[in-house]
């Protein structure tokens, strides 16, 4: 049985992803054979951001192992620093963003469930994220694009 170390894991960077939002992951829960669980580990380095502002419709945690981050919340913002643990509730009372103003990098678990469909929303931007466990059919949308009705383009 696999045990990936929260302290020896080489983190993936995407290039794609903008200033502000350069974040390390490793995948330590599927690394370790999880299935039930999303279990993530990120390094955020000084002035960068996990993720934009959104809200999940399952519950997700957060726990600290090293460093301090600013954590914003629908009530305002606050410091997290190593040690806290943090639940999101499902839902816009759940929104939260990670940025990290300190001057070393932060090291972080993310976990929540690993059911797919995974639907997320980002109030800042007004979109909806649709991850379906694949990616032919994923989604990023405004809700300002509108919707369409249930059987509009069927025969």
């Amino acid at each position: 049985m696999p045990r990936p170390n929260l302290y020896d894991a080489q983190f993936e960077y995407d290039d794609t992803d903008p200033q502000g939002y350069r974040a390390g992951m490793a995948r330590v829960g599927r690394d370790a054979g999880g299935e039930e669980l999303s279990v993530k580990l990120f390094e955020i380095p000084p002035g960068e951001s996990l993720c934009p502002y959104h809200y999940e419709y399952v519950e997700e945690w957060l726990l600290v192992l090293d460093g301090e981050l600013q954590l914003r919340l629908p009530s305002g913002e606050e410091r997290v620093e190593r040690g806290a643990v943090v639940c999101f509730p499902a839902g816009p009372e759940g929104a939260h963003k990670l940025t990290n103003r300190g001057d070393a990098a932060a090291r972080i678990v993310m976990f929540s469930s690993a059911q797919e469909p995974a639907v997320a929303v980002y109030p800042d931007s007004d979109k909806i994220g649709v991850w379906p466990g694949n990616d032919d059919d994923k989604l990023m949308v405004r809700r300002a694009d509108g919707q369409v009705g249930y059987y509009d383009g069927e025969s």
